[in-house]
């Protein structure tokens, strides 16, 4: 075979005569001619597009992928869009936790004027937070089980000798309803961490607010939905959740039974449309059902 290859070689721009005959059989031999260049040229095309081809398939098929060290620049352009979607995802954890943590210091319905800092105290760090004063415990461990939050600011208002905001009314007792129909599913249990009543109330239904106040908070929350929280006074905070939508913002003046929010069942925490409403006293969770008359 290589004595073959060596004289087309030799005679590579020669006219050539090749002889095939088979050994097993008596069949007359064949003659053709050949031109060891065109071979060549044949054999070098045929090669080419093999390597067309093939570069192609790679190209342009789920085969590249097998090539070890392909795609690296893919796989680092999908890394960084998953950093920027991972530090975006840390940021909203980070202001939601930052919501969380002003409701729980709103719901206390107290207020510490800025700069009332009591002369007995040291000056606290720039930052610092201060610890809330001890609760006293009553011996039902059914109405102050909570952890209570102290407010260090709550804007344009402040806090005078009889635990009023901004000369708000005190609360009558009975509280007007929250909503005009509905019926109580599930009432108040410390022990399950349940610190309010459901009312079940048919989606887009008015949701009004049970005394005068300010409206403290009024956004979405994960587990709760559309949230919205009025300061009343006498240290008073009530709570809405699982709105459809929200009809007052933050600052907002609301009267007793004027509407805050539209019934529904947003939030991950529901099991159809409610309301979920808190009282909350003096950064305790309250009972709210005693207080409704009728309920």
């Amino acid at each position: 075979m290589w004595t073959f290859l060596s004289d087309l070689a030799d005679h590579w721009r020669a006219k050539l005569t090749v002889l095939v005959m088979n050994d097993e059989s008596s069949d007359p031999a064949r003659r053709h001619e050949v031109r060891p260049r065109e071979l060549g040229v044949l054999w070098l095309s045929t090669l080419g597009a093999a390597v067309v081809l093939t570069t192609a398939i790679i190209a342009f098929t789920p085969i590249r992928t097998l090539i070890p060290g392909y795609g690296t620049e893919a796989v680092q352009r999908s890394a960084q869009l998953s950093a920027m979607r991972v530090a975006a995802l840390r940021d909203s954890l980070t202001v939601q936790r930052r919501y969380i943590e002003r409701l729980q210091q709103l719901m206390t319905g107290r207020v510490e004027p800025r700069g009332a800092a009591s002369a007995s105290e040291p000056a606290s760090q720039p930052g610092a937070r201060s610890r809330p004063a001890p609760q006293q415990r009553s011996g039902n461990s059914e109405v102050h089980e909570q952890p209570a939050v102290t407010v260090t600011s709550f804007p344009a208002s402040s806090a005078s000798s009889s635990g009023s905001v901004d000369g708000l009314p005190s609360l009558r007792m009975p509280l007007a309803p929250p909503v005009e129909t509905g019926f109580p599913t599930r009432g108040f249990n410390v022990r399950e961490g349940h610190y309010a009543i459901d009312i079940a109330v048919e989606a887009g239904s008015y949701v009004y607010s049970v005394a005068d106040g300010y409206v403290i908070f009024a956004d979405w929350t994960n587990d709760g939905g559309f949230t919205v929280a009025v300061q009343h006074a006498d240290g008073y905070v009530s709570v809405y959740k699982h709105n459809q939508r929200l009809v007052k913002r933050v600052g907002d003046r609301v009267h007793q039974q004027e509407a805050v929010a539209i019934s529904g069942n947003s939030g991950e925490i529901t099991t159809g449309p409610h309301l979920h409403f808190e009282l909350w006293h003096n950064g305790l969770a309250q009972d709210p059902r005693p207080l409704f008359e009728g309920w």
